[in-house]
């Protein structure tokens, strides 16, 4: 299975440019359109002091509890980056931007009035990489994963993962076999983040799917809780890699965008 052909291509520059980009300049977003983001979690002594200085009292707090110092910047680099991304969208500086976290952790960009805003976005971070999927007044999920080969994917997907999922997984071998597990992963991992619910549900929906697509419609279980009618679309993201974006309906699109893009 060759990931380039499936699904729009990814990469993933260090978030450095962020750093210093036109906050003011809005960036335009319809709502079939999903922009979605690919960066590295690294950068100067510089711009981590500049996304450190656009995080809140709490995102500071969050990152001084990582033992590793490596985890600590990576958190500031990710949410402050966060931030700076999300102010191309809002005109607003980053250090101005508010959240409020759901029942479950996911967190709402706020507007002026304490109201969930418009722009709904969704953060993934694997192993120095994160995704950002941005939306306009639609709720999103995405998720980004490094394939591990060490991981006993068939017994982990006779256990999370629908029958039909399971037989698929088991049908491969060796490298097909992991990479179709996290295919599965990722793709159920952006529709319960979208949906706002726990991994414990990951066996509460089925992925319809072949090896060669680049989207996938989504089926509930009965009884599950999940709203119908969400879509997968995969992402490329390099090799030992997997990501996928998901958003209710089938009339949208994804589109990368870059630090550099005006």
């Amino acid at each position: 299975m060759n990931s380039h052909s499936l699904g729009s291509i990814v990469t993933f520059p260090s978030l450095e440019g962020l750093a210093t980009v036109d906050h003011l300049a809005l960036l335009r977003l319809d709502r079939e359109t999903v922009h979605v983001w690919g960066l590295s979690l690294d950068g100067s002594a510089v711009a981590l002091k500049c996304f450190r200085a656009w995080l809140s009292e709490e995102e500071r707090g969050r990152a001084a509890r990582f033992i590793r110092q490596e985890d600590q910047t990576r958190y500031t680099l990710a949410h402050g980056g966060l931030r700076a991304v999300l102010a191309r969208y809002t005109g607003l500086d980053p250090a101005a931007l508010l959240f409020q976290a759901g029942s479950i952790g996911k967190p709402a960009l706020l507007d002026h009035q304490g109201n969930q805003h418009v722009i709904r976005f969704n953060l993934s971070h694997s192993r120095g990489r994160m995704l950002i999927a941005v939306t306009q007044g639609q709720d999103v999920g995405v998720d980004l994963e490094e394939m591990r080969d060490k991981v006993e994917v068939v017994k982990l997907a006779e256990r999370f993962y629908a029958p039909a999922e399971y037989q698929k997984i088991a049908g491969h071998s060796g490298s097909d076999q992991v990479q179709q597990f996290y295919r599965y992963w990722v793709a159920k991992e952006a529709v319960l983040k979208g949906q706002g619910v726990g991994i414990f549900s990951l066996r509460g929906c089925e992925i319809l799917t072949t090896d060669d697509a680049a989207s996938s419609q989504v089926r509930p279980s009965d009884g599950a809780g999940f709203q119908p009618g969400w879509v997968i679309r995969w992402l490329a993201c390099g090799d030992g890699w997997q990501g996928a974006v998901a958003l209710q309906g089938k009339d949208w699109n994804v589109s990368v965008q870059t630090a550099e893009e005006d």
